[in-house]
């Protein structure tokens, strides 16, 4: 292709000067036109081919061309005869009044209904005594383009259905229905010229004489028909109409088809020349041209069902006024969820588990004492034992002033609970020790003496006030859709776990001598000990608590765990109910985190005698290393052995396997301690009694699942 720009004409129109400015862009940008017919083609014809040359409509007439044998925006050999659908050519190099450049084809939305256009050349009937019969052709396989892309009206045999054009459909202006001219009386398609023919009689009416007039003149040299796509599929970048009905002719004065026209039309071997059949390409499905109205529907109904979302969402977290935001910048379902989230993200105060602190240091968390805080209480007359615990007294008043709430006898305060208990120096309280101890935090006592809590459950301290812990329940959906297909909406879905503080009270029973005693043993003796009975009592809350009369909710307890059932009357557990249960688990993609077995005595004394194959039977279910199908086993009496299934009444024990990161406890504040000096006074003990605000909760309850009809003798 030569690069030597053509100098324009200066009888150029404004137009065509504007277009070849277009084109040179488009050039530059993408490259050159090709010579196809295709989307990127420039629909080139040489001058054997092309029925305008005589015309003046040929590309040495183009601006585009620069000679020799070359185009500045199409590729390849150009005959300076041929032509193409680029052409910018002056009116005076024209024999016939031609327009700039191809309009666009109209369309009647509602109706589906489209129109083309195209220059003609009338030819009289032979045997048309009066001179108002003429046939011209009114269709070919000229690509036109749409908004969908370039358009082809197959031409093949059966493809058009010509029965409402050739029942004397009328021959109109304008395709205006007002002003009939005249009337079509046969339409075939030749299937040689890939053509669409008419034959059509005018009217004697006066307006029909005047458009018959300027026809027969030249003024009038175009034809245009409406029709309807009823089937169409993509080949290669064309949309080929496979199935159209045309239904009515119009004379017009814009073309669109150079490639067809009335008297060139009837020499069928230049026709068939000039419209060349494309080499047939695998055919794609495409639906049919969309009906506006139903896009229009289809476009009401996705709004409201966007408004509706949006104010749904916004409505369960009390967030109208965020709703109406939304909705008026237009904001998608999805931009929904993540400016709730955000919202709720600057709103939510992360849990502080230092919010029940009072503010003392590590020496005065250190002077604090259990055994002078007790044996206080037990002996509220004894002035020696009152003065020693002073400052256990002002603690607790200030933890109480804290935490909001009234002492029922002395509070422990959240700093106090997490402090190690270590031999220290001399000025820090070593001259009191009378053997070399490590105690741990009262915390971490808890930890270790409930078996719940060394299988990975979480741990909240220090809390105030009712927290709420959010979780997915639900994640969005993947679709596979066809082309210019919409997948279907799916949203996650969010609830909240609910944690609020319930009282849990338990009592141990000290010997009064005991109290007397300042060695840091003791001092770790009596926290050992209240560690203990609330530590048993937390085992059987997670595991067994009911939800109700001020109990947490604990596994068993919690809807939607997995299930496991050995019979109807309950049933030995074997290796295939171990197995099962952590399948249960595994079914919900809950298997990860501090997956572990957790069940009694009973049934692990069972299953150390029931083997994994029943054939060889050399290896327990229950392992001598502790675990049970490979996952940790724990062991604790709190997992009932007085289960009822059918007929085993009270016999039966229960299995649990999941992952206990998902289970949590909360404890709220400070741990109060009560003395009762009477219940027990003649054995010379005193009864402490340790209340502390907690709650359980199961996190996902597709992380568990049990066993219940567990049967061990």
């Amino acid at each position: 292709m030569s690069t030597q720009k053509r100098e324009l004409s200066a009888d150029m129109s404004a137009r065509q000067g504007l277009l070849y400015d277009a084109l040179e862009s488009i050039t530059e940008e993408l490259g050159a036109f090709d010579q196809s017919i295709g989307a990127n083609g420039a629909h080139y014809v040489d001058g054997a081919n092309n029925p305008f040359a005589a015309e003046g409509m040929q590309c040495a007439n183009c601006a585009l061309y620069q000679g020799p044998r070359a185009c500045e925006v199409v590729q390849g050999e150009i005959d300076p005869s041929g032509i193409c659908k680029l052409w910018i050519i002056p009116e005076r190099l024209l024999t016939m009044t031609q327009p700039e450049a191809p309009a666009p084809a109209e369309r009647q939305e509602e109706k589906q209904n489209l129109r083309r256009y195209q220059p003609v050349q009338f030819e009289r009937a032979a045997d048309d005594k009066e001179g108002r019969t003429f046939t011209f052709p009114f269709s070919s396989e000229f690509g036109v383009a749409r908004s969908f892309g370039n358009e082809v009206l197959s031409h093949e045999a059966g493809a058009a259905n010509l029965a409402r054009l050739s029942d004397a459909a009328p021959l109109l202006w304008n395709h205006d229905p007002n002003k009939v001219v005249g009337v079509v009386e046969r339409a075939w398609i030749d299937e040689q010229s890939k053509r669409g023919y008419s034959t059509v009689r005018f009217s004697r009416n006066a307006f029909a004489q005047e458009i018959l007039a300027d026809v027969k003149d030249g003024v009038l040299r175009n034809v245009s028909f409406a029709y309807e796509i009823n089937d169409m599929q993509q080949r290669a970048d064309d949309f080929v109409a496979t199935k159209w009905t045309p239904y009515e002719v119009s004379i017009v004065s814009i073309p669109a088809d150079p490639t067809v026209g009335v008297g060139r039309a009837l020499d069928s071997q230049l026709a068939a020349n000039a419209a060349t059949n494309p080499t047939p390409t695998p055919v794609v499905p495409m639906e049919n041209t969309p009906d506006l109205s139903v896009v229009r529907a289809e476009a009401a109904e996705a709004e409201r069902t966007r408004i509706a979302g949006i104010t749904a969402l916004c409505d369960k977290h009390n967030m109208t006024d965020l709703a109406g935001e939304l909705v008026r910048g237009g904001k998608g379902i999805d931009e929904a969820r993540a400016a709730v989230l955000e919202r709720m993200g600057s709103a939510q105060k992360p849990v502080n588990d230092k919010a029940a602190d009072i503010g003392l240091t590590d020496a005065e968390t250190r002077r604090f004492s259990f055994v002078r805080a007790i044996n206080a209480l037990a002996h509220p007359t004894d002035r020696r034992a009152q003065e020693a615990a002073r400052f256990e007294f002002e603690v607790s008043d200030a933890a109480a002033k804290a935490m909001g709430k009234e002492s029922r006898g002395l509070m422990v305060p959240a700093e106090v609970l997490r402090r190690d208990l270590n031999v220290g120096t001399a000025s820090a309280g070593g001259n009191v020790v009378a053997t070399d101890l490590l105690a741990a935090n009262f915390i971490d006592l808890l930890r270790n003496k409930a078996v719940v809590m060394g299988l990975g459950t979480q741990m909240l301290t220090g809390l105030q006030g009712n927290i709420a812990i959010p979780r997915q329940t639900g994640g969005a959906t993947g679709y596979w859709v066809a082309e210019s297909g919409s997948p279907t909406e799916s949203q996650q879905a969010f609830d909240q776990v609910t944690m609020s503080p319930k009282t849990l009270g338990a009592f141990t029973d000290i010997s009064r001598k005991l109290l007397l005693q300042s060695s840091i043993d003791i001092e770790t003796f009596v926290r050992n000990d209240l560690a203990t009975v609330l530590a048993l009592e937390i085992d059987r809350a997670a595991i067994h608590g009911s939800g109700s009369s001020n109990q947490p909710t604990g596994i068993l307890a919690t809807s939607g765990i997995g299930s496991v059932a050995g019979g109807t009357n309950g049933a030995a557990p074997t290796w295939a109910n171990i197995v099962a249960l952590e399948t249960e688990v595994a079914q919900d993609n809950a298997d990860l985190g501090s997956l572990s077995y957790l069940t009694n005595t009973k049934v692990r004394g069972k299953l150390k005698s029931t083997y994994t194959n029943s054939t060889y039977g050399e290896i327990p279910v229950f392992g001598q290393d502790g675990r049970m199908n490979g996952y940790n086993a724990a062991i604790t009496n709190q997992v009932s052995s007085t289960l009822t299934k059918g007929t085993s009444s009270g016999v039966c024990s229960a299995i649990i396997f999941g992952n206990f990161a998902d289970l949590i406890v909360g404890m709220w504040g400070s741990l109060d301690l009560m003395v009762d000096p009477y219940t027990s006074s003649t054995s010379g003990t005193v009864r402490v009694v340790a209340l502390q605000d907690l709650d359980i909760a199961v996190r996902h309850p597709e992380s568990f699942a049990a066993m219940l009809d567990a049967l061990t003798a």
